[in-house]
């Protein structure tokens, strides 16, 4: 076994590694750029090197200086984690070339399924169902559109060495098919510098299902189950769960020893994962495999009560594995949500800054420990008071829940969501919280068009709808008046000017456009019972009990006997007055004030923002690569007008309507906040 490894990655997946190697007894080194320096994956490990500025291409995609600091450091094996060099078969062979173990598949493997149309080859010949359509690179549009035919449409135009959404389109007709060529073959150049594409049969209403499998030096696979990975937006995933809602046991068994049939074909040595596409009749068809440990294997942990990245140092150090087909479990049901620094409620854009506050929820499962199962397990590599850079993914966390079955894992999620506190920096966690209450996702009857479908307009804070809104105007009221109730309790008041507190509340759910919801609340104490209150809206009542601290962002209770988890949040940047109530993604903004102040505030005039009609505002925090346009310019509706980089996107900025340009108030290599004005026309 290896006394010390090196892990050439940075974040979660760099923090889940080292977890399993101290458990192990290995000593572990951090690799780091400028912008990591502080990072918690540097803190965590024995030991760290610096290789670089903060862009990946300038440290964590450099091959030389990652086994420089091997032999600095006297490491003798290399785990690459996700993204950057793990699929990189010049590196894993160049790491082998230096006498150090890479921790993963072995270089050949990672070539042959590195290729979309080599893989193909070699997955139909080893008997593993792929989709209908030409594997070879077709050389025009013409020739594109006539293969398109013959294979029926719809079809998939894919770049041999696509991945991550790029180099892909469907096309439904001879038109698309043209158009989708030519655009697939352009992206797939500027990415990639490979402009082979090809194309296959469009399986409608597909699911993307995957099989986990591992194997080692002796010849021996053994595939773990599957994992479900539907729920994608923009060809990324959002949400993952094990075992999947839809496939059966026979399925299963097919699908994962046509997967383990395919690793013994290239002789794989490791954890890799075999992607299948799934029709709703359930045949499915080879779509490509992933040499590396996947995002989302921590499902897969839950669900057979191993340890992946444990089983990944000892197989590279040599080790049979120590289980059978026969040994792998499948006990319970897993999810996964990917917690993303991006604003929903801004289509997604990144969101990078300052964490003034990161609370998970409390942990009852852990990365590495095999002893504890059916309760939350949070993944992350970034920890309060850290900057989220603009440089790498915008993947902060992964909250992971396990129960005894699908409900109770949904249940768990949503609950756990509730707790997940992020301040500083938005969070994706809203639109989460929206997907787990769908019905569609809770019945499982959903296929990767999911989004797509439902969020087509984007997402709104009104697609998050909470099953009683009024349970939020109780909590504001009941927190209010606790908080009064200790206010009275402060000693050395005046007499006479003593805190009062009443019974009857006016609850103002605020709204941007001044359509302001006035509610009348009565809340009695519950006597002798401390933390507790009953509030009474119309005819509805809340018997609440907390015994939370009036200071915490989060608190937790029940609420007519069923517990609860909430976030409370007093004053904003707009309205010190205002209290911000959040609860299963659902926020509203509310001032709990007596009934003669609320009489009173329906007479003020409304404010409504500024019109910014005229600027081209930053939608979010990014670096300012290009500005279009000049001073005097007439630009028109749609014009570009500037690109800004954040977090590995570039976001091309357009004019909304025609004018002529007034200022441009930001320069090329400015770093720009959130709505920070570009360009204003005259």
């Amino acid at each position: 076994m290896f006394d010390k490894i090196l892990i050439a990655n940075r974040g979660e997946i760099a923090c889940r590694v080292i977890k399993t190697a101290r458990k192990m007894g290995i000593q572990t080194v951090a690799v780091f750029s400028d912008a990591d320096r502080d990072a918690r994956h540097v803190a965590l490990a024995d030991e760290s090197v610096h290789i670089g500025a903060a862009p990946s291409r300038e440290s964590y995609l450099q091959a030389d200086r990652i086994i420089a600091a091997c032999k600095q450091t006297g490491a003798q094996a290399v785990h690459p984690g996700y993204g950057f060099l793990s699929e990189n078969a010049e590196f894993a062979k160049r790491v082998e070339d230096e006498g150090i173990v890479f921790i993963g598949p072995k270089h050949y493997s990672i070539s042959a399924m590195g290729d979309k149309i080599e893989s193909k080859r070699l997955a139909g010949k080893a008997g593993v169902n792929c989709i209908p359509g030409v594997n070879d690179a077709i050389d025009d549009a013409d020739k594109a559109v006539q293969i398109a035919r013959d294979i029926g449409y719809p079809v998939m135009i894919k770049a041999s060495a696509g991945g991550g959404g790029k180099g892909l389109r469907v096309a439904h007709d001879d038109k698309e098919a043209h158009e989708g060529f030519t655009s697939c073959r352009n992206e797939a150049r500027n990415s990639f510098g490979d402009d082979r594409v090809f194309i296959e049969k469009f399986v409608e209403e597909p699911r993307h299902i995957e099989i986990q499998l591992v194997g080692d030096a002796h010849g021996n696979v053994v595939y773990l189950n599957e994992r479900e990975c539907s729920i994608q937006r923009r060809h990324q995933k959002v949400i993952e769960e094990a075992p999947s809602p839809f496939i059966s046991d026979a399925t299963r068994k097919a699908m994962g020893e046509q997967a383990v049939a395919l690793a013994k074909a290239v002789k794989y040595q490791s954890a890799g994962t075999v992607e299948f596409v799934v029709g709703k009749d359930q045949s499915f068809y080879f779509l490509e495999m992933n040499t590396r440990l996947q995002v989302e294997h921590p499902v897969t942990e839950c669900i057979t009560g191993l340890d992946l990245v444990e089983l990944m140092i000892r197989v590279a150090a040599g080790e049979k594995l120590p289980l059978t087909q026969a040994d792998v479990k499948r006990d319970g049901w897993a999810i996964e949500c990917r917690i993303n620094a991006e604003d929903p409620f801004r289509n997604f854009l990144p969101s990078t800054g300052r964490l003034v506050r990161f609370a998970p929820p409390a942990e009852t499962m852990f990365a590495a420990d095999t002893s504890q199962w059916q309760g939350v397990r949070v993944d992350t590599g970034v920890q309060e008071g850290g900057e989220i850079p603009m440089y790498y993914d915008s993947m902060i966390a992964k909250l992971i829940v396990h129960g005894k079955d699908r409900q109770e894992a949904i249940a768990k999620m949503r609950f756990a969501l509730d707790g997940f506190v992020i301040r500083g920096i938005s969070s994706n966690i809203p639109f989460q919280a929206a997907l787990l209450s769908h019905p569609d996702f809770v019945s499982g009857s959903f296929n990767t068009g999911f989004i797509a479908t439902h969020y087509a307009q984007g997402f709104r804070a009104e697609d998050v709808p909470h099953a009683d809104p009024d349970f939020l105007v109780a909590l504001a009221a009941f927190v209010r008046r606790k908080s009064r109730e200790r206010a009275m309790a402060i000693s050395g008041q005046l007499p006479g000017y003593g805190v009062k507190v009443g019974h009857d509340f006016s609850v103002i759910t605020l709204d941007d456009t001044g359509q302001h919801r006035y509610t009348q609340v009565h809340v009695d104490e519950v006597v002798g019972q401390l933390g507790s209150a009953v509030v009474t809206l119309a005819d509805k009542k809340y018997a609440i009990t907390s015994h939370s601290r009036l200071n915490d962002i989060c608190i937790s209770g029940e609420c007519n006997g069923q517990p609860f988890t909430a976030q409370i949040e007093r004053g904003t940047p707009r309205n010190p007055l205002a209290m911000l109530v959040q609860h299963n993604g659902t926020r509203i903004e509310t001032m709990v004030v007596s009934p003669r102040m609320a009489e009173l505030y329906q007479k003020m005039p409304f404010k409504p923002a500024p019109d910014m009609s005229k600027y081209v505002l930053s939608p979010m925090p990014g670096l300012l690569v290009d500005v279009a346009v000049q001073v005097g310019q007439k630009v028109q509706a749609g014009e570009r007008v500037a690109v800004i980089e954040a977090m590995k996107m570039e976001n091309v900025l357009f004019a909304a309507a025609d004018g002529i340009v007034g200022k441009v108030l930001a320069a090329k290599g400015d770093n720009l906040t959130v709505d920070q004005p570009i360009v204003e026309f005259a």
